[in-house]
């Protein structure tokens, strides 16, 4: 580890040494590496960036619009850990230590360790876990309702159409292609506007047995709930069981979100963040597992409507 980290994390956590440092995993496209950081008193999560000089896509999207991208992800999730991140009931996130950035276009944050909280990560989820995820986007989604998004992404997520223009031309369903920018302005002229996670999977949800914890908010920025909604449930569930349960947990989401208004301006909505999503992922993957009849469904119907 670079010492001037290293002298970094002693301070802000009062400790003498670095007793442990593990691997968690490597940042997408080689951007560097998260890594939990044990202490003489304490554990941390050092989320370390660097630039690559060569980027190694794993789908081969190594553009000047990719990298731009992530550069400001990374700003951005900087700003939120330092300016927007409020505790709030029923929705956690870790507590920023500090942040940091040096002449060598390397950035750091370092954020308490959700694993001394007894917060793990989950593989697959039952019901009663899929409604701590579906209570913390509603209890979020709330806490940010027409908050200011300054500093953050204007529109938030991380397949936002003005961000994937390549992955766009990309796309050979001329259909879909051509409803992009209706389907976007549909889902932006929303009366009711919150902070949205941006990348609200279950790989960014961490549990432990009474409570879930997010994680990741690279993309965080403005829209409509629904877009994390959607997104979340396409990875838990697939084609037959998202058929089966949406009423389900869309149902659960707006009873936790308890506002009547909302909930009829973004159920109406909900096809429309589905198909938003799906005209990113048919552009970057055409033989991604989630393009399916579900997805071909929300689209026709969407489609049919503009």
């Amino acid at each position: 580890m670079d010492t001037q980290i290293e002298k970094i994390i002693l301070e802000a956590t009062g400790s003498s040494r670095i007793v442990n440092t593990e691997l968690i995993q490597n940042l997408w496209s080689g951007y560097g590496q998260l890594n939990r950081v044990v202490t003489d008193r304490s554990s941390v999560i050092l989320k370390f960036i660097k630039f690559p000089d060569e980027t190694n896509h794993p789908r081969g999207w190594n553009t000047n619009i990719s990298h731009q991208r992530k550069e400001k992800s990374y700003r951005v999730e900087m700003n939120w850990y330092e300016s927007f991140n409020n505790e709030i009931e029923s929705a956690y996130s870790p507590r920023l230590i500090t942040r940091g950035e040096n002449s060598n276009q390397e950035k750091w944050i370092i954020l308490e360790d959700l694993k001394e909280k007894n917060f793990t990560p989950k593989a697959a989820i039952e019901w009663e876990e899929t409604k701590l995820c579906l209570k913390w986007l509603a209890k979020f989604h709330l806490h940010y309702l027409n908050k200011s998004n300054d500093d953050l992404w204007q529109v938030g997520t991380y397949w936002h159409l003005e961000t994937r223009p390549d992955e766009l031309e990309a796309l050979d369903d001329l259909d879909l292609k051509n409803a992009a920018f209706k389907i976007d302005e549909k889902l932006n002229e929303a009366k009711y506007q919150t902070l949205v996670h941006g990348d609200a999977k279950l790989a960014n949800f961490l549990f432990n047995g009474h409570e879930v914890a997010a994680v990741d908010f690279q993309y965080v920025g403005g829209g409509v709930g629904i877009k994390d909604v959607a997104y979340f449930l396409s990875s838990i569930y697939y084609e037959e069981e998202l058929k089966k349960n949406e009423d389900l947990c869309l149902d659960y989401y707006f009873s936790e979100l308890n506002n009547k208004k909302i909930e009829k301006e973004w159920r109406e909505l909900y096809p429309y963040a589905w198909c938003d999503f799906y005209r990113f992922l048919k552009g970057w993957s055409p033989g991604h597992y989630k393009l399916n009849s579900y997805s071909e469904q929300m689209k026709n119907k969407v489609l049919s409507w503009i």
